[in-house]
Parts: C-alpha cells; sequence; structure tokens
C-alpha cells in the first residue's frame, strides 16, 4: 500500500468528538520522546503531518488523519515522562483509557519502543495492560538506525526474551527508522492486509 493522500481531520480530547467510526482506525502511542510523530510523518510521506518536537509530551490530544480516504490513523499522547504538570499528565491518561476503551473501530493499537533502551517497566506495564484489554496491539522499535546493526538486534532480542516472561506468542513486531524509512512498507503491508478484513 502507499498513502496518497493523508489529510488532519481533527484535533479534541474527547472520545464522542472523534470521527464516527466508519472506517478502520490505527493508533499509535508510545512514551514521550520516542519518535512517533517522525515515524507517522515517514509512514505518510509528509514531514510537516504530525508536528515534531523536542520537548516531550508535546501531543496532548486526540489527532485523526484520514488515510487514502480509506481508513484512520491516530496519533495519540505520549504516556510516561512529560515536562508537564502532573495534573495534565493525569489528563492524558485519563484521555488515553476512553479512547482505547471506547473506539470500536480501532483494529490494532501500535506501542513504539526506542529500540536504543533496555526493557523498562514502564512500556511493559503499558503492554500488559493493552493485553489485559483485549485491544490488538503491535509493538513498533524506532530509532532502529541510532546503534550499530548488532548492538540493534541484541537489545530488540532482550526486550522480546522480556516480553516472553508474560506472553505466550509475541505480538506482531516491526523495527523501523523514521531517517532512513525502515520498516515502512512492511507496517503499511500489515494494516492493508487487516483493512481487507473490515
Amino acid at each position: 500500500m502507499e498513502i496518497k493522500e493523508a489529510r488532519f481531520i481533527v484535533s479534541n480530547s474527547k472520545v464522542n468528538k472523534c470521527p464516527p467510526p466508519k472506517l478502520p482506525e490505527y493508533a499509535f502511542i508510545g512514551r514521550s520522546n520516542v519518535g512517533k510523530s517522525s515515524l507517522i510523518n515517514m509512514l505518510c510521506n509528509n514531514k510537516k503531518l504530525a508536528k515534531i518536537s523536542s520537548t516531550p509530551g508535546k501531543t496532548q490530544l486526540i489527532n485523526h488523519f484520514l488515510i487514502n480516504q480509506s481508513w484512520y490513523l491516530v496519533d495519540l499522547p505520549g504516556y510516561g515522562y512529560a515536562k508537564v504538570s502532573k495534573t495534565l499528565r493525569s489528563g492524558f491518561s485519563k484521555i488515553i483509557t476512553s479512547y482505547l476503551e471506547q473506539r470500536t473501530n480501532l483494529l490494532c493499537l501500535f506501542i513504539l519502543i526506542d529500540s536504543r533502551l533496555p526493557p523498562i517497566e514502564q512500556d511493559l506495564e503499558f503492554i500488559r495492560k493493552i493485553g489485559s484489554l483485549g485491544i490488538p496491539l503491535s509493538i513498533i522499535f524506532t530509532k532502529f538506525d541510532k546503534l550499530n546493526k548488532t548492538e540493534s538486534n541484541i537489545k530488540i532480542e532482550h526486550y522480546k526474551h522480556t516480553l516472553l516472561n508474560d506472553w505466550e506468542e509475541l505480538p506482531p513486531i516491526f523495527i523501523t527508522s523514521a531517517t532512513k524509512k525502515t520498516g515502512k512498507d512492511e507496517i503499511l503491508k500489515y494494516i492493508d492486509s487487516i483493512n481487507k478484513t473490515w
């Protein structure tokens, strides 16, 4: 699949103000500064689609983009550390939880993990929570180009081994670099395959 059109639709903090759930939807989420906006822009061939910031916690709303007039890509607020108040962080958490529990057309939640880092309990806990809610999920390792290939592969294999402490079978996993466009075709092909079952 090739993304020929990616159009911003709406940003809001209320699930009931999201677009009508008449099209398949895929959401992207991760801890602050994981490279989510860069990944979304890479997938959509548009460097300015999702706003990139050096300040963690920049995404504070549910952002909907209509892709090829046929499905929604959703940029969710990051979880974890952000240079914002505890009150605002709590607000992010409520926004995310409401969205995940109520959005009936959500076909997959892509959880982004920085491939340079060892397993972090906050990520593992979030992945467990999504699994317990029965929400289909995939894991995207970002920033694969930031270390040499051997180091990156060792870290990712360690992460997979850690996940198997909680999971009998691993969810779909994608390895990406927004800079080198690694993983782009694989993710879009995966989304396309699910769309065909909608």
